[in-house]
């Protein structure tokens, strides 16, 4: 009767969220019980057991002797269903106390069917596109038995040259949080303890974008509001979320490293936030603190480790060799043990593992699901980023008879796939060449000639071979860019340009007078200033999985329409970064007038330059700023308005502006609405991404859109180390990149 009655009420008063949350913390209460009574009747080996993860190997015998025994809470890297359901058998059935295992695998873009990397999805400003993405994921992932992926990943990163940042949103904070949740939302699903939920786990924490010289596992040095202000935010994000793990970073940061950094794991994620879910250490990361020369020995970095707030170690097993002696010298307290258990055992229960631990073997079924390649394809289709179009050379017309495919990524089915796909298979990808080909039928001759067989070849003979054949073409598409193994963890670059003699090829394609059309498939921004130079037009696609090629290939005859931006700034030369919009104001800005190198006259007085904030041979401007990209039509902004040019900090500010498509092809804008705080207590960023949206329009539409922006929402951490809003004026852009859009000023009093 009294659930009748709660119903009812629930049911009257609206909305319905109020009816879940009672019942989520009703499952909560019994889940906590649970956890209890099973951690009273645990052994201190198991209790460490259930700390330690352990990467599958060997046969099921080689591993059942430890599952036996309680001392694997988790197994990395098993993806047969069979041996899945064997291992978790030999843990429900054969151990004392039955408490299932948690499999895990990096799933970072996809399982079988690859989506665009990350940093390709974070282009399409498009949270539906990494929910899906994910979800995808999660749904092939889960069909082996997987219940745990290591991402997504929202560092922060403002260096191209760091080779992880293909697996990341890109540079901008505000992007990185709202891409970042939704992958956290598609992979877990409606709720976790669904057979296709798959446990998220949002890392590297924190900072690791930031490393020092782009390159990876290096340093970071990032002052505390910097880190509250820029790099946190997306876990946050991700952490409201619902997020059930969190992965700490390899990195010190300030000497800190992370997986022994109390700071970031018990006083802000644990205090401030209130997360109840597992911290997992990275590979070895606790084992690496000894390298860092922040423990002496395995000991000493177990102790530092957990007393930090890490729940579970990833591979290097100094909790199980180690612990037992830490506790019994009191070095490690029994209940720091016990809280890691309680928050091991607690994803556990929710993911449903303990009702339900082995997964249907008939589900590899689902693998490549039609459904699953259209989703690739489109999100592959919004990734991709027109950066030139001279004289409308895109979309290919009618007119257009025979075309050439060029260069080493036009059919390079695993390249085009990215980084971290350790089970994508390049036999199920569609390449540029495959669906061109299938795309025209025998309506257009396509002459294919390589050129270079992959991005670092330097044969200049396959080069002349390449040129003279695209000589016969109308038009030449010239596919260059980066192999997977270019970029991804540990491939850092100092040098960005093209690698091999692609450089070489499109000046050898253009030298044929004919339109070239490079696409670019990379894990990063390359400096393609000359390329961009000698291209009729460019088409810039972060290495986009699986259906690339059909997405492609339907953006290049107009049957799609370019829409994606740059989640990171393109940097025109290796020596200009770090480079990001977002940067803090200086006293002596650059005025976009310099005179450059080239330009200066013969002994020059040395203050004749003028004093500003720019390079000599480079300006100041980046090659393509933060959110740029075209389209085949054109978009013009107008009559922005705001609710009120007074606002208090509780307000919340409507900004409204026409959008309109003055040209002659449907298309999507992404709208973005950027923010400055003029004069601060603390100097605070020229521009600030807020708001960003896509509006869809037919030739000769008009839409007015509105942005909704609390003001709480520009608070920041001040000069006295406290969040808020601090009065005063604010100006702000309704844009279609970092650098355009016309000025507005608005006030917040107190």
């Amino acid at each position: 009767m009294k659930t009748m009655k709660m119903l009812s009420a629930c049911l009257l008063l609206l909305p319905f969220i109020s009816c879940t949350q009672v019942q989520d913390t009703e499952n909560d209460a019994v889940i906590e019980q649970k956890i209890e009574t099973l951690l009273s009747r645990m052994t201190l080996e198991e209790k460490i057991g259930q700390m330690n993860q352990i990467s599958s190997y060997g046969n099921i015998e080689d591993m059942s002797g430890l599952i036996k025994k309680g001392e694997v809470g988790s197994i990395l890297n098993e993806v047969d269903p069979v041996r899945v359901n064997a291992l978790q058998r030999v843990a429900m059935e054969e151990s004392r106390l039955g408490i299932p295992l948690l499999m895990a695998r990096d799933v970072i873009h996809g399982f079988k069917t690859i989506f665009p990397i990350p940093l390709g999805q974070a282009a399409s400003f498009n949270p539906q596109v990494a929910k899906d993405g994910a979800r995808v994921a999660a749904v092939e992932a889960s069909a082996v038995g997987i219940r745990w992926t290591f991402a997504p990943m929202i560092d922060v990163a403002r260096d191209p040259r760091w080779g992880r940042m293909a697996e990341g949103c890109g540079e901008d904070t505000y992007l990185t949080s709202v891409m970042g949740a939704a992958m956290v939302k598609g992979f877990q699903g409606d709720s976790l303890n669904h057979p296709t939920s798959i446990a998220a786990c949002p890392k590297h924490f924190v900072g690791y974008g930031a490393a020092e010289g782009g390159r990876d596992y290096n340093s970071t040095f990032i002052p505390e509001r910097r880190l509250r202000n820029v790099y946190l935010p997306p876990f946050e994000a991700a952490a409201k979320a619902g997020a059930a793990t969190f992965m700490t970073s390899f990195n010190d940061n300030d000497g800190a490293p992370s997986t022994g950094n109390t700071f970031i794991l018990k006083d802000v994620l644990r205090g401030e936030w209130g997360f109840d879910g597992i911290v997992v250490s990275d590979w070895a990361s606790v084992a690496e603190m000894m390298a860092h020369g922040f423990a002496a020995d395995s000991k000493e970095a177990a102790m530092k480790a957990v007393n930090a707030g890490v729940d579970m170690e990833m591979v290097s097993y100094t909790f199980v060799k180690e612990l037992p002696g830490l506790i019994k010298e009191g070095k490690v307290k029994k209940s720091a043990i016990d809280d890691a258990v309680r928050n091991i055992l607690r994803i556990k229960f929710r993911l449903g593992l303990f009702d339900n631990p082995y997964v249907d073997e008939k589900r590899i079924e689902e693998l490549y699901a039609p459904s699953h390649l259209e989703a690739a394809k489109q999100a592959a289709v919004e990734s991709a980023i027109l950066l030139k179009n001279e004289k409308e050379t895109l979309p290919l017309q009618s007119s257009v008879k025979t075309v050439a495919v060029v260069g080493p990524m036009a059919n390079a089915p695993y390249d085009q796939l990215g980084t971290w796909i350790f089970d994508g298979d390049k036999t199920k990808t569609v390449t540029p060449l495959k669906a061109i080909k299938e795309l025209v039928g025998d309506k257009v001759q396509v002459i294919y000639e390589s050129g270079l067989t992959y991005s670092r070849d330097k044969n200049m003979a396959g080069v002349a071979k390449a040129a003279a054949a695209a000589a016969r073409a109308d038009v030449i598409l010239a596919f260059v860019g980066e192999e997977a193994i270019l970029s991804g963890e540990a491939h850092c670059l100092a040098d960005l340009n093209l690698q091999g003699a692609q450089s070489e090829l499109i000046a050898a394609l253009a030298k044929t007078g004919k339109p070239v059309v490079t696409v670019v498939m990379a894990g990063r921004p390359l400096t393609i200033g000359k390329e961009v130079e000698l291209s009729s037009a460019v088409l810039y696609s972060f290495h986009p999985g699986t259906m690339g090629g059909p997405a492609l290939a339907d953006l290049l005859w107009g049957k799609a329409v370019p829409s994606g931006k740059t989640p990171v700034t393109f940097p025109k030369m290796v020596g200009q970064i770090p480079v990001y919009y977002a940067h803090n104001s200086s006293g002596r800005p650059a005025t976009r007038n310099e005179v450059l190198l080239n330009d200066i006259p013969l002994e020059a007085g040395q203050t004749s330059l003028g004093c500003t904030s720019f390079y000599m041979d480079a300006g100041f401007d980046p090659l393509y700023p933060f959110g740029y990209g075209l389209s085949y039509t054109t978009f013009k902004y107008d009559n922005v308005k705001l609710s009120s040019a007074n606002l208090k900090k509780e307000d919340v500010l409507t900004v409204t502006f026409d959008l309109e498509n003055t040209g002659k092809y449907e298309g999507t804008e992404v709208a973005q609405l950027y923010v400055q705080d003029k004069f601060a207590s603390v100097t605070r960023p020229v521009r600030e991404l807020k708001r960003f949206a896509r509006v869809t329009l037919k030739p000769g539409e008009k839409k007015n859109v509105s942005f909704e922006l609390p003001i709480s929402e520009l608070a920041f951490w001040n000069i006295d180390m406290v969040k808020t809003v601090e009065a005063g004026d604010f100006a702000l852009w309704v844009a279609p990149d970092s650098q355009s859009g016309e000025e507005v000023f608005f006030k917040v009093v107190d």
